[in-house]
């Protein structure tokens, strides 16, 4: 994508991302690449969702859980292997090309917003 293009404030209204808690992580041997399974708390409005992450590099299941993250929570759901992805966690990669979650400077309320 050519980084000067720019959008509107209409089209990044469109993109909604939420904050979310992780509940659950676990690894997920079925996926293609290595990957954890994660269940999120979205808040009332959204709920529970489920998700599968590549993050396995820096992260180990034990150390996401109570961790927030951004979601993208409106693509439509991916079939992972044997595992329906619900939403999708945010990153960036590293110099090496692992992912690293996007974080937040301090809590807030599941489901709020990024805006």
């Amino acid at each position: 994508m050519d980084s000067s293009a720019t959008i509107t404030w209409s089209d990044f209204e469109r993109v909604d991302i939420r904050v979310g808690t992780i509940l659950e992580a676990r690894p997920f041997p079925a996926a293609r690449k290595p990957a954890y399974q994660l269940l999120l708390d979205l808040g009332p409005e959204i709920g529970f969702k489920k998700s599968s992450a590549q993050i396995t590099h820096h992260y180990q299941p034990a150390d996401l859980v109570g961790r927030q993250v951004l979601c993208v929570v409106n693509f439509p759901p991916r079939q992972i292997a044997n595992f329906m992805s619900e939403v999708l966690v945010t990153g960036a990669a590293d110099a090496e090309g692992h992912i690293v979650l996007t974080a937040l400077a301090a809590p807030v309320p599941n489901g709020s917003r990024l805006v």
